[in-house]
């Protein structure tokens, strides 16, 4: 794929994945196609940021859980009131690397489909 292209990618989407990946992305980037990279655009990546103000938020109900795709753990911290603030609170400091790791996640899940 064009530089360019790669380059606009990271640009874009840095702050969604952690410094750790960030090789690992440009360079599946790079092996990519340029028809491929299109679909790759229109994955729905998730900012840590806007996890983190919901966390804090709406966290005691479980929102944070539900949108990175944790279901069960979504349910049983919306039963339990965020285990009475604890496990809100334990969150509120880990939303934003679970963000990233779930957004790696699904990037090399997209990568794997081409």
């Amino acid at each position: 794929m064009e530089q360019n292209k790669v380059d606009m990618f990271m640009m874009t989407n840095r702050d969604k994945f952690s410094v750790g990946d960030l090789m690992m992305v440009k360079q599946k980037l790079e092996e990519l196609s340029d028809d491929k990279f299109m679909a790759l655009q229109t994955l729905d990546l998730k900012s840590p940021t806007t996890l983190l103000i919901i966390s804090i938020l709406v966290g005691s109900l479980g929102i944070d859980r539900f949108l990175l795709g944790e279901t069960g753990l979504g349910v049983a911290k919306l039963l339990t009131g965020g285990a009475c603030g604890i496990w809100t609170i334990i969150d509120w400091f880990t939303v934003q690397d679970r963000t990233k790791k779930y957004n790696y996640r699904k990037f090399l899940e997209a990568t794997m489909m081409f």
